[in-house]
């Protein structure tokens, strides 16, 4: 049976707000989002709701007739048009592990004017929690139904994500989000693989209550409806309310923290048995949990209130609150269904001794938690999505390839692991689709990547080195703008078809990669004006290969440098031996130099005295010629 009539089962929870604004004990971490709200606000209950964010796409409208609705967070919406992608999300960040109440209000109203009430579903932590299909009930449409659960967030980020059947876009009104006790609702025996979808929460002998419906707090900010439309007798027997102003006892503690108000009411039947007519999914099983407190003050000993809990017929319980915890104090006891053949669960109180008395009822589906994409492909689909610049219109968003029930992102194609124990990313086929970026570092974490098609794009940069996981056997990057060398990762791979034609790749061609076609595959390079070193293409240059400096002209630029170094050496040496034998040719001290130049002086002048003098002495020895 599909969720949508399950909510309108619970009387729509029409007009109703959001959760508590008193403080949780535990942290008291919630978000209110007003989903399509221009600006934060606070309602009449002192609930401050936060405008609309964490949205991944799609656009906003407000209701056709708002004076309908009570709170300005009920007459806004927020809705993602096929556009926007088929699967679009909320994602609120930076959230501690734990259990949280999740809380939707979802609206038609005709906002768009076209009559027609979407299909689409919804998930939670990568899990199909709702279903909604076209055409709505009527009621349901124009006045919206809130919707509930508790479920486990383990990745520090909580997501709500919206999934089109066919081309209608899904819409949702407002989002509560609110830290909860982590062992509530038995967490402990259940586990933390299922997450409880509310099916029915009623409180009996009393109008509905809870954050957004009174005053009154729940620190869960559950919300707790009438329980007249769902009870009935099997007799003529009279159906009374008894209320009480006396404090209960064991109320508003942990871990589920149940509100005193829900214990100060109650509704007996004085005949034989009071019956409640649950509507579900059989194909699910059911928690159910049940309140009593005994607020007679004319039962004063165990064994005047007696009655037995029938589920289906089936004899599960006797109950006597006195017996257990004494008048005017909390008791609680659960009961799990399982294998049931019926859309209808029927709960009887049936009495013993004194008229059969209940305060409260719960009635949660045991959905298990979907499997979910390995977290670091999760990181790497999310850092290719970013790379690659992928379109709105492919819808992105979430876990790539979680809830099971709904295709993977568009383009990629997933399986279970080994252990079956979640699901990893096994083709991405991405050709024609007009995308303009590059391919991230981060595919090297697809670590069972297959197959991998980005052809006819406009993509750029140079090819990743972890490009080449050993799970990889075909690989289409034909007709992009690829540079740079072919990485050597890809010669390692078990690649049977390669097709790199038409880029700007350059560089020796690992042999390994080529002999691809050798070995029964197929190889394409044509295009790649800078390939070299294999055959059909030209020699790579001595030194040169893969873009680069090749190992060969590695090692001679190596060998050059040290022999320039020892020739250096030898150069130096040489100089230095050569000063070593000419010592002499060192520069004389100054006085020195000047008693050389004295002398030079004298020796000097002492010439041109003898010349003189000789020249003197030969004129003297001249002959006398008489004249």
């Amino acid at each position: 049976m599909s969720l949508v009539f399950f909510l309108l089962s619970l009387s729509l929870f029409i007009s109703s707000s959001s959760s508590s604004a008193s403080p949780y004990p535990y942290g008291g971490l919630s978000y209110h989002i007003d989903c399509g709200g221009p600006t934060d606000s606070v309602d009449p209950f002192n609930t401050a709701w936060l405008s609309d964010r964490f949205f991944t796409g799609g656009a906003t409208s407000v209701v056709s007739e708002p004076l309908q609705f009570r709170h300005p967070q009920e007459k806004t919406l927020r809705y993602f048009p096929l556009s926007a992608g088929k699967k679009n999300c909320y994602i609120i960040p930076n959230l501690p592990s734990g259990r949280y109440y999740i809380r939707t209000f979802t609206v038609y109203d005709n906002y768009d004017g076209k009559s027609h009430s979407p299909s689409f579903d919804v998930s939670v932590e990568g899990t199909l929690v709702f279903s909604w299909r076209s055409p709505w009930p009527e009621d349901l449409a124009r006045t919206g139904a809130y919707s509930d659960l508790f479920a486990f967030v383990s990745d520090s980020e909580a997501d709500v994500c919206f999934y089109s059947i066919a081309t209608d876009p899904p819409v949702i009104g407002s989002l509560q989000l609110v830290r909860v006790d982590p062992a509530s609702y038995d967490a402990v025996s259940i586990g933390q693989n299922y997450v409880l979808v509310n099916y029915g929460r009623f409180t009996c002998g009393s109008d509905q209550f809870g954050p957004g419906f009174s005053n009154d707090t729940d620190l869960f900010g559950r919300s707790w409806q009438n329980d007249k439309d769902v009870r009935s007798t099997d007799d003529d027997s009279t159906v009374r309310s008894l209320s009480t102003r006396n404090t209960i006892a064991n109320t508003d503690q942990s871990p589920n923290y149940f509100p005193m108000k829900l214990y100060q009411t109650a509704t007996l039947v004085d005949g034989k048995g009071l019956v409640y007519e649950l509507q579900l999914d059989a194909k699910l099983d059911y928690l159910l949990w049940f309140h009593f407190a005994e607020i007679d003050s004319s039962v004063t000993k165990s064994g005047q209130r007696v009655f037995d809990i029938l589920i289906n017929g089936k004899n599960v319980n006797r109950i006597d609150i006195f017996k257990e915890v004494g008048n005017f104090a909390a008791y609680s006891w659960r009961y799990t269904v399982k294998n049931l053949s019926s859309d209808v669960l029927s709960v009887k109180l049936q009495s013993v001794a004194g008229a059969a008395l209940i305060s409260g009822l719960e009635n949660y589906a045991l959905v298990p938690a979907d499997v979910a994409t390995v977290p670091e492909q999760v990181v790497a689909m999310r850092a290719l999505k970013d790379s690659l610049r992928i379109p709105d219109r492919m819808g992105w968003n979430g876990d790539p390839c979680a809830p099971t029930n709904w295709d993977a992102w568009e383009g990629v194609t997933c399986h279970l692991n080994k252990n079956e124990t979640a699901l990893v990313i096994s083709r991405i086929d991405l050709g024609s689709q007009g995308l303009k970026g590059f391919i991230s570092d981060q595919i090297s974490l697809l670590s069972n990547l297959a197959s991998l098609n980005l052809s006819s794009n406009s993509l750029g940069g140079t090819l990743p080195s972890g490009l080449g996981q050993k799970s990889l056997n075909t690989l289409d990057l034909s007709d992009n703008q690829f540079s740079g060398s072919i990485p050597q990762s890809l010669a390692t791979s078990n690649l049977q078809l390669v097709l790199m034609n038409n880029n700007l790749l350059e560089g020796q061609v690992p042999e390994e990669l080529y002999s691809i076609g050798v070995h029964g595959g197929s190889i394409d390079l044509y295009g790649n004006k800078g390939l070299c070193g294999v055959p059909s293409l030209p020699d790579c240059p001595l030194f040169w290969e893969n873009g680069g400096l090749s190992k060969k002209g590695k090692i001679a630029i190596a060998v050059s440098c040290v022999f320039g170094f020892c020739l250096l050496l030898l150069v130096l040496y040489i100089i230095c031996i050569r000063r070593r034998r000419n010592d002499y040719d060192f520069g004389l001290p100054q006085d020195l130099m000047s008693l050389a130049a004295k002398r030079n002086r004298y020796q000097r002048q002492k010439s041109l005295m003898l010349l003189e003098m000789e020249s003197q002495h030969a004129k003297a020895l001249t002959p006398f010629t008489p004249r």
